[in-house]
């Protein structure tokens, strides 16, 4: 059994002109790119005949699951990208990377502004992966996000499968792992 796991394209969203934000301008930026398009591209299947395709439901990857995909396509929540939360009340000015910045440490250590935590992650990543096996034995294909495909990565292998590295997987790449 192979499963396939592809990041979405690449999102035609540049980051914010000003580059220091208050709180709520980066909340806004956050919104308008889970609902940007994306710069369309080729991805190379590597000729395996996929029987199935599972993407997260944002707009991002399941229009990416669509061009790559000819057959059903099964949207599911759990396949979405970890959502960062602010965890500075005050409305204050940061750099826009530093906002980020804080927000993944924050989601590392857990903070209680992050409303999802790497165990949640952990978990949510396990269900959705028996869900998927138990609906199907045959090749299957997930279109989801970056860091959610390393947490499937980990997974995959706990699981037995065999495949590469990630690093930072790139957008609109199939990374194949095999059982």
């Amino acid at each position: 059994m192979k499963i396939g796991l592809v990041r979405h394209f690449k999102v035609k969203k540049g980051y914010p002109e000003n580059t220091w934000v208050t709180q709520k301008e980066l909340i806004k930026w956050l919104e308008e790119y889970d609902v940007a398009d994306i710069e369309e591209g080729e991805v190379d299947l590597k000729g395996v005949a996929w029987k199935r395709c599972f993407a997260s439901d944002l707009p991002r990857a399941e229009k990416t699951a669509r061009k790559i995909y000819d057959g059903k396509i099964i949207k599911k929540k759990e396949l979405r990208e970890i959502s960062v939360y602010p965890f500075i009340k005050r409305d204050m000015k940061l750099p826009f990377f530093m906002w980020a910045v804080l927000a993944r440490v924050a989601w590392l250590f857990n903070h209680k502004s992050q409303l999802e935590g790497i165990t949640d992650v952990k978990r949510r990543v396990k269900v959705v992966l028996d869900e998927i096996l138990s609906q199907s034995q045959e090749d299957v294909l997930i279109v989801s996000h970056g860091v959610v495909m390393m947490f499937l990565r980990k997974e995959l292998l706990k699981r037995g499968f065999k495949g590469p590295k990630l690093g930072t997987p790139k957008n609109g790449k199939l990374y194949v792992f095999e059982k």
